[in-house]
């Protein structure tokens, strides 16, 4: 058990600290955490592998509506969130580990349209877990997947948050 869950064991945490803790694991989704600690958290929950597999079992139960604004609650890459500073503290990490800051104007307009064909196609935005790819290789991602069936998309989707939620949690440990 590494420092952070020293303080913060999951099993031992009241409602209200665990989702100040772990309610941003998934963006802007705290009822993700709050319905997993009501479930009950045990010693087990006390490594970020087994929480993990309760969060993301939470989302996985949700109706697909809730699912559906789990996926809008995320936000566009190199979108204008991001060029106003105004993304949570997380999303600006993630984005930043891959260079998206920095995006010549091109880029830019690629990402930009990119992102407007893919929520009018798909009705949320595009979801990636960036940390590990550059810029660049976003957007060959993102070109390949703007093409996607909306059902594959829709799973791929809750893939990717799922990877990020980890790695979230990786941070915490």
């Amino acid at each position: 058990m590494t420092a952070a869950y020293q303080t913060n064991v999951p099993s031992r945490m009241t409602r209200p600290d665990f989702t100040r803790v772990f309610g941003g694991v998934y963006e802007h989704s705290p009822w993700i955490a709050e319905q997993a600690f009501d479930k009950g958290l045990t010693k087990i929950h006390n490594n970020a592998e087994e929480l993990h597999f309760a969060l993301a079992t939470e989302v996985e139960e949700a109706v697909k509506e809730r699912q559906l604004a789990l996926l809008c609650a995320h936000p566009d890459l190199a979108g204008k969130l991001a060029m106003r500073g105004e993304l949570t503290e997380e999303s600006t990490s993630e984005q930043a580990s891959a260079d998206l800051g920095n995006c010549t104007a091109e880029e830019y307009e690629a990402f930009q349209s990119l992102n407007d064909r893919y929520k009018e196609k798909f009705g949320f935005p595009f979801i990636l877990a960036v940390r590990g790819y550059h810029r660049t290789e976003i957007l060959e991602i993102f070109k390949q997947r703007v093409d996607n069936d909306a059902e594959i998309e829709f799973d791929e989707a809750l893939t990717q948050i799922h990877r990020i939620a980890r790695l979230r949690l990786n941070e915490i440990e």
